[in-house]
């Protein structure tokens, strides 16, 4: 499986793994990386493609809004529930500041290549990570 094939997989492998009410995300895809969202397409999950010869890929939920201080209001408001998050996702997951004013929540996994194997495990835990801070997007977002 190639990159293209691999990152075009994973919003169904993702979406047969969430309940119902979070089923009805959007998509932006590109060879490298993969972004679904609800309502807001800069505020977006993302699988993304470090390269084979770093070996990582990241998943998480990336706040990429043009409006340095949204992001930033969002990265603290998800700081207040990291206890919480890491409770449910482990101890890899981050929150923090970016590059482009940009900042996000997320966790970096070793790279493998791209078997249908490791689609399974990467839609697995993005479907895991999606249901554990969705809840907390929205109650944030609305807050904020």
């Amino acid at each position: 499986m190639n990159s293209s094939e691999f990152f075009g997989a994973i919003p169904a492998a993702t979406r047969v793994r969430l309940p119902k009410r979070l089923q009805g995300f959007q998509v932006n895809r590109r060879s490298w990386l993969v972004q679904l969202y609800y309502a807001h397409p800069l505020l977006h999950y993302e699988v993304w493609n470090l390269g084979e010869r770093r070996g990582r890929l990241e998943l998480g939920l990336h706040f990429e809004s043009r409006d340095r201080a949204e992001n930033e209001r969002l990265l603290r408001g998800f700081q207040s529930h990291l206890f919480e998050i890491k409770a449910a996702l482990g101890e890899s997951v981050e929150a923090e500041a970016w590059d482009k004013g940009w900042t996000k929540v997320y966790e970096v996994i070793a790279y493998q290549p791209f078997t249908p194997e490791y689609l399974e495990r990467v839609a697995a835990r993005l479907a895991q990570m999606i249901v554990v801070m969705q809840p907390i997007f929205d109650h944030v977002y609305q807050n904020h």
